[in-house]
């Protein structure tokens, strides 16, 4: 049995349920276990969550929420397109970014954004 398959697996289970209760998985959850875990450059991490992110968890998700009546299509068709737009130049611009100032700009993300829900 190829083990790293398996942790693959439990680490996209975990990236799942956090995805499903709040709405997030790939930048704050599954992007540091690849990092931790798999010993992946931040590049690496940020080009599997896209990734392994595109279908599974958004389409399972979005459809109990969508069930509840917790959803705004329109705003979300919209906000879809601009993630398409923006994941293009975002993509882009990451390949060219040095991986530390890569990594350190996601760890200041992550802290204004914990910062920013703590204090709201």
């Amino acid at each position: 049995m190829n083990w790293t398959l398996v942790l693959a697996l439990l680490v996209g289970v975990v990236a799942g349920v956090f995805g499903g209760l709040f709405g997030l998985a790939g930048g704050v959850v599954l992007i540091p276990l690849l990092l931790w875990i798999f010993h992946m450059t931040q590049h690496q991490a940020q080009g599997t969550s896209l990734f392994a992110l595109l279908f599974p968890t958004g389409l399972l998700a979005f459809w109990q929420y969508y069930k509840a009546g917790n959803t705004n299509v329109g705003i979300g068709i919209m906000v879809a397109i601009g993630i398409f737009i923006g994941g293009y130049f975002g993509g882009m611009w990451a390949q060219h970014m040095h991986e530390q100032l890569l990594r350190r700009l996601f760890a200041v993300l992550l802290v204004v954004a914990a910062v920013r829900l703590f204090v709201e």
